[in-house]
């Protein structure tokens, strides 16, 4: 059998503005969006690319929803 193709989950322009977000991050210049201060976690700054991502319209998936916790 031969072996199913598969789907891209990003778009080529979501992994452009992921890669610009952190070479902004390595040179110190990437800022978050609401106070502004300078981002210095990886994730963050991948974060960050993804929803500029968003906004311009490249295809990425969707936000995961936050897991609530239970209280017994």
């Amino acid at each position: 059998m031969a072996k199913k193709a598969k789907k891209r989950r990003y778009s080529k322009g979501a992994a452009k503005r992921v890669g610009r977000a952190m070479k902004k991050r390595k040179s110190g210049t990437l800022k978050s969006g609401r106070s502004g201060k300078k981002v210095k976690s990886r994730k963050q700054a991948i974060a960050i690319g993804l929803s500029e991502a968003r906004k311009k319209g490249a295809k990425v998936p969707k936000k995961r929803s936050k897991k609530k916790s239970r209280r017994a």
